[in-house]
This record gives structure tokens, C-alpha cells and sequence, in this order.
């Protein structure tokens, strides 16, 4: 599922996601800041991403409001020119997603979906992720609705301010 998900880009994508986004806060690569967004680069091999923390986080289990722990929530737009990623949306929740489910993905109203393995989600195409990424360049806020293994629902805002000037910063660093 993988190398469907990542369209070619086979295992490059699990050294991407659990090597650079996880490492983020401990990171010396990053080289950028646009408001709510980051900009890192690894350079073996070369690799940019745009990624950022949400601004909020509600966790309910039968319609309740509960607290619960999670592992860092990013959500991020990477690119891998040797891998022939560019501009490739990924989101972890910070716990494994419920066998078979999806992520819901509302920017503005536009709603969209990704497809979720362990802890990571992607679009299906590369035509989702174009879709996915021009309405977030358009958008302010993404809010991502998400089920966990254990059945708790999770809903993370992330503000889209910066958005832009962030994943245009990290696609030029990876051309």
C-alpha cells in the first residue's frame, strides 16, 4: 500500500516521514519560518518539506470530549526529487489510525480524503494532492477528522497562514 500511496516512490517516503517530520522539533535543518509553517531540508538524499502543528486538537469518544495521548501531529507537503515526489500531502495524527479508515481533509468547506496506513495518511493521486494543495494555498484554516485504533475521534485545526510561501520555499530548495 505503501508504494501505491507514494506512487513510485516505494520506501523513500517511510525514511522521509519517519527521519525529518518526527524529528522536527529536535531538527537542525530547518531553514525557514512562514507564520504557521516550517521549511526543512535534508540533503541525503535531497529532500524539502513544508509542515506545521495544529492550532487546535479535540479528541471525543462517544461524543464526549476526552483527553488522550498522542504522538506529534504534523501535517506537511514534501518533495523528493530523486524519488520523483513533488509536492506530496501527508498527515500523521500522532497514534495508528482504525484498520481501513480515512482521514477527512476540510479546507474552507472543500472536503477531501486520504488514505491511512499505521500512523501516516496520503491522497490517492497526485492529481488529489494538487487539488488538496491549491485549496490549502487558498484556504485559512485545514481541519482534519481522523479514527483511531482505539476508537477515538480526533479532529486537528491547522492554520494555513504561511502555508504558501512555505511550500513554494521548500519546492525551490528541492528542484
Amino acid at each position: 500500500m505503501v508504494a501505491r500511496l507514494m506512487r513510485g516512490a516505494g520506501v523513500a517516503v517511510l525514511s522521509i516521514l519517519a527521519s525529518g517530520a518526527f524529528a522536527q522539533d529536535e531538527s537542525t535543518n530547518q531553514v525557514a519560518a512562514k507564520t504557521a509553517w516550517s521549511v526543512f531540508v535534508d540533503s541525503d538524499p535531497k529532500e524539502c518539506w513544508a509542515v506545521s502543528a495544529p492550532t487546535e486538537s479535540v479528541n471525543t469518544k462517544g461524543g464526549r470530549v476526552v483527553a488522550v495521548r498522542r504522538g506529534e501531529i504534523l501535517f506537511m507537503t514534501f518533495f523528493r526529487p530523486a524519488a520523483g515526489v513533488a509536492g506530496q500531502v501527508a498527515f500523521t495524527g500522532g497514534y495508528p489510525f482504525a484498520s481501513g479508515s480515512t482521514v477527512e481533509v476540510n479546507v474552507d468547506g472543500a472536503k477531501f480524503e486520504l488514505f491511512t496506513e499505521g500512523e501516516w495518511a496520503w491522497p490517492a493521486s497526485k492529481s488529489d494532492d494538487a487539488k488538496i494543495i491549491a485549496a490549502m494555498k487558498r484556504g485559512a484554516d485545514a481541519i482534519l477528522t481522523a479514527r483511531s485504533s482505539r476508537g477515538t475521534q480526533t479532529k486537528d485545526t491547522f492554520s494555513l497562514l504561511g502555508y504558501t510561501a512555505a511550500m513554494e520555499e521548500a519546492q525551490k530548495r528541492c528542484k
